[in-house]
């Protein structure tokens, strides 16, 4: 258990450290070229993912509900029938606990990560977005291993 402690600690800092590396070095709204489809940006997210509700609620609001989506997944994490489930739900509770400490201290979350094709703009998202992402996609995965087995079987 102390390393997964350690990755979900090590997974908070890595975005920690990138938010203020992008905090401290691109202006505010401003792009930096990289490719032809990505950009490193610096946008301050005031709503949820891709900025849903921004500006509707309190940041302080936003804080609560991850608290209990955490709280949440923490109850999940310890029926998790496997490890391959465990490790995906922990990965989401590092990218989860990452923005909620974004939120708490700046009252918003930086996204810098900015990918584009001609006229089809993604929006900005940060390390702590791929983390909860991965997570997903891990269950997924299981949750499409098991029914596989299941129909296999029947």
């Amino acid at each position: 258990m102390f390393f997964k402690i350690f990755f979900i600690i090590l997974l908070i800092i890595l975005d920690f450290f990138s938010k203020k590396l992008v905090f401290n070095s691109i202006g505010l709204n401003s792009f930096i070229y990289v490719t032809s489809f990505f950009d490193l940006a610096h946008i301050h997210n005031y709503g949820i993912s891709f900025g849903l509700f921004s500006g509707l609620m309190s940041h302080w609001l936003f804080v609560i509900i991850g608290l209990l989506v955490i709280i949440f997944l923490i109850s999940i994490y310890f029926k998790a029938r496997n490890n391959l489930e465990k490790w995906g739900i922990l990965v989401i509770i590092a990218g989860g606990l990452s923005n909620i400490f974004d939120r708490s201290i700046n009252g918003y979350v930086i996204d810098f990560l900015y990918f584009h094709y001609n006229d089809f703009y993604w929006p900005a998202f940060n390390f702590a977005d791929i983390y909860i992402s991965i997570g997903i996609l891990i269950i997924l995965y299981q949750i499409l291993k098991d029914f596989n087995k299941r129909n296999k079987d029947t």
